[in-house]
C-alpha cells in the first residue's frame, strides 16, 4: 500500500511538471510581444488562431466544423472562435457535449508604462485559453471521456462577449445536445493560502462546484462572495451558453481581485505567471472533469438562482 501511495504521488509530479513545461512555452508565445495584444480583427490574433490551431492538430484534437474556425462579423471586423472536438466513446453518451473554453483575444494595446504599450494578456486570458488547450491534449491523448467534449477559444470577448455569443447561438440552432459549460477565465495567478485554490460564478445556480469538488476529492473550486456582487456570472464566455441552452455555464478562475496588480494593464506578461500553479490548478481539475464526463447521467443540474 505505501509502494502505490508513493508511486502515485511520483506519477502526479511528474504529471504537473510535463504540464508546466508545456503551460510556460504556450503562455510565452501567446503573451509574447509579437503578438501585440490579441486584439480582435488583428495580425496579432491571427497568429494566436494559427498557433492553438497548429496545437489541435499535433494533439489530435478534430476540427468540430469544416475547419477550426467559427467565422463572425463585427461591423468591418472578422473575428473567429476555434473550435476542436474529442469524440466521446460511448455510444449514447458520445451524442451529449461537454464545453470547456476561454477567451484567447485581449485589448492590444493600455496605458503606457516604461515605454511599453502592449497589453500582452497574459493572466487575462492567455491563462485560461492554455488551461481549455491542455484539457484537450489530456482527453485526446487518453481517450477516456464518455460524453464529447467541445474545446471553444474565443476571440471579441474584450468587445462584449461577441465571439462566445455567436458560438453558442450557431451550436443551438444546429441542435446541439449541450449539458454543461466551464469557461476558464484568469487562472494564472494563485489565491491566498487560506482560500480555496479557484472559485465559480454563478456558484449558487446550480450543484457543479460540488461535484467537480467530489470528483477531485478536495475543494478545489470555491465560492467568492464578491461574485455576485460584482456580476461575474454575466461578464465571461459562459453567460452567452446559458443563455442559449438553459444549461450550467459558469467561469471558474484563481484570479480574485487582489492577488494580481495588472488586469488590463500592460505588465500583465508572461513572466509574471505561477507556472506551478497553473499546472497545480490543470492536474487537480482532470479527475474533476472527467468524473463528471463520465458520470452515467446528469448530474450536474440546474437550481436556484443567486
Amino acid at each position: 500500500m505505501k509502494n502505490i501511495l508513493v508511486f502515485a504521488i511520483l506519477a502526479l509530479l511528474v504529471s504537473c511538471g510535463s504540464v508546466e513545461k508545456s503551460v510556460k512555452e504556450s503562455m510565452e508565445y501567446l503573451a509574447s510581444d509579437e503578438l501585440q495584444g490579441r486584439a480582435t480583427g488583428t495580425e496579432g490574433i491571427e497568429k494566436a488562431a494559427v498557433y492553438i490551431e497548429n496545437y489541435f492538430k499535433d494533439n489530435n484534437i478534430k476540427p468540430y466544423f469544416e475547419t477550426y474556425r467559427d467565422s463572425f462579423n463585427i461591423g468591418e471586423i472578422v473575428g473567429y472562435n476555434v473550435v476542436g472536438v474529442i469524440e466521446g466513446n460511448d455510444p449514447n453518451l458520445k451524442n451529449e457535449f461537454v464545453i470547456l473554453g476561454g477567451h484567447y483575444d485581449h485589448i492590444g494595446t493600455g496605458k503606457e508604462v516604461n515605454g511599453d504599450t502592449i497589453a500582452n494578456g497574459a493572466n487575462d486570458d492567455a491563462s485560461g485559453t492554455i488551461a481549455a488547450m491542455e484539457f484537450g491534449k489530456y482527453f485526446a491523448k487518453s481517450k477516456s471521456n464518455k460524453r464529447s467534449i467541445l474545446i471553444t477559444l474565443y476571440a471579441a470577448e474584450e468587445m462584449g462577449l461577441k465571439g462566445s455569443a455567436h458560438l453558442a447561438e450557431r451550436l443551438k440552432n444546429e441542435g446541439m445536445n449541450a449539458y454543461t459549460m466551464i469557461n476558464f477565465e484568469m487562472i494564472g495567478v494563485p489565491r491566498a493560502a487560506d482560500k480555496s485554490m479557484a472559485y465559480m460564478s454563478g456558484y449558487n445556480r446550480s450543484n457543479f462546484a460540488p461535484t467537480l469538488n467530489r470528483y477531485a476529492g478536495e475543494e478545489v473550486v470555491g465560492f467568492f462572495p464578491k461574485a455576485k456582487e460584482f456580476q461575474l456570472f454575466f461578464r465571461s464566455d459562459n453567460f452567452p451558453f446559458y443563455k442559449a441552452f438553459n444549461i450550467p455555464a459558469h467561469a471558474i478562475s484563481t484570479f480574485d481581485f487582489t492577488n494580481f496588480d495588472y488586469y488590463h494593464h500592460v505588465d500583465d506578461e508572461a513572466d509574471q505567471m505561477d507556472y506551478e500553479h497553473m499546472a497545480s490548478f490543470i492536474t487537480k481539475m482532470i479527475p474533476a472533469l472527467e468524473g463528471m464526463i463520465n458520470a452515467p447521467t446528469r448530474e450536474v443540474v440546474l437550481t436556484e438562482n443567486e
